[in-house]
């Protein structure tokens, strides 16, 4: 039997990797991809950290690129590769655990090629589970393109034609700004056309040097501040909003309601020429799989900096677990830290 299981080898799996080696546990991290940093290089090619190369090392290890450096997703994963090998960080890939379910004796970890035994389980997953696409696309016409943002690689993808996006987050600006550059094709933005837009430098500082002065990304969310941070609707960060929402070939039509056939239904009018449609539409989490886990209003896991209901059952990565920065690449680390000094029998 392991000393402990973690789920998910990305950055937050592999922070508790970290000191699951210094602590002489015996553990191995386990992850559903093929390959170590593919929950990166699956998003699109264009994608680039908001976070300069200063603010993204995780314990131990610093990211290796010159400072005020933006990685590339290719980066990131490479990164993560020779972390793993730095660090001699026991991996098994290709095994999507479908179940875990707390016994007398530990806890048993299922897949579909058998079953894992520990004493303890990380669960480091993240907070991006289950894509989430409006109802309403379902009634879009089968000749018009339909994919959510996961899936989307490059505006090569897209076939002639009037393209729509649906989702005003930095995924949402980010695929509008890309998709909108060819001039001759008329893109349809639904989405907060209100949110607003922080570059990445500041009087000549980084906006994320900024942040950790005044301590942005270090609030708890049990604070007063961090609570209203957290109840805020988030800035888009290194995207000019109101210069894309400016083109002469975006047309920001509001909230979709619904859609029948060739017709999409928003807020301001109803579009029939739309061809492609991208929903950065977010995710919605997906816990189910775990026997007896207690879920709050949001469907994630009910916690105290990591620790669940269940004894020896951990959390990591998910977002505002602690912090705002805590499903970030440079600020899980310091969920990983703590949670190190409870399994350890610290505070």
């Amino acid at each position: 039997m392991l000393d402990y299981v973690v789920i998910g080898g990305a950055q937050a799996g592999l922070s508790m990797a970290y000191h699951l080696q210094l602590m002489k546990k015996k553990f191995v991290v386990i992850d559903g991809e093929g390959e170590i940093g593919a929950s990166w290089l699956n998003r699109w090619d264009s994608l680039k950290l908001f976070t300069p190369t200063e603010y993204n090392h995780l314990p131990g290890l610093k990211f290796d690129a010159p400072k005020g450096h933006y990685p590339t997703k290719v980066e990131v994963a490479n990164y993560f590769k020779s972390y793993v090998e730095e660090f001699n960080i026991p991996m098994q890939l290709n095994t999507l655990i479908t179940s875990v379910r707390k016994t007398e004796k530990g806890f048993h970890i299922t897949h579909k090629n058998g079953e894992i035994k520990a004493k303890n389980v990380v669960v480091a997953t993240g907070p991006f589970h289950i894509p989430y696409t409006p109802p309403c696309h379902t009634k879009v016409s089968e000749n018009t393109l339909q994919m959510h943002s996961n899936y989307y690689k490059s505006a090569d993808q897209l076939q002639e034609g009037d393209a729509l996006v649906v989702g005003g987050g930095d995924s949402g600006y980010q695929i509008l700004n890309e998709v909108s550059k060819n001039e001759s094709r008329t893109v349809y933005f639904s989405g907060d056309t209100t949110v607003r837009s922080l570059p990445q430098h500041i009087l000549g500082k980084t906006l994320w040097w900024w942040f950790t002065l005044v301590g942005f990304l270090s609030y708890s969310k049990y604070s007063w501040i961090g609570k209203k941070i957290n109840s805020s609707t988030q800035p888009v960060i290194g995207t000019d909003v109101k210069g894309i929402l400016a083109r002469k070939n975006v047309i920001a039509v509001g909230r979709t309601k619904d859609a029948l056939n060739d017709n999409v239904i928003f807020e301001n009018k109803k579009v029939s020429s739309i061809k492609n449609i991208i929903w950065a539409t977010g995710y919605r989490p997906n816990f189910k799989w775990i026997e007896g886990l207690e879920l709050d209003a949001n469907s994630y896991p009910k916690n105290h900096r990591g620790v669940s209901n269940i004894k020896g059952l951990y959390f990591i990565g998910l977002p505002w677990m602690y912090t705002r920065g805590s499903a970030t690449l440079g600020g899980v680390s310091k969920d990983a830290s703590y949670l190190a000094k409870v399994m350890s029998g610290g505070k």
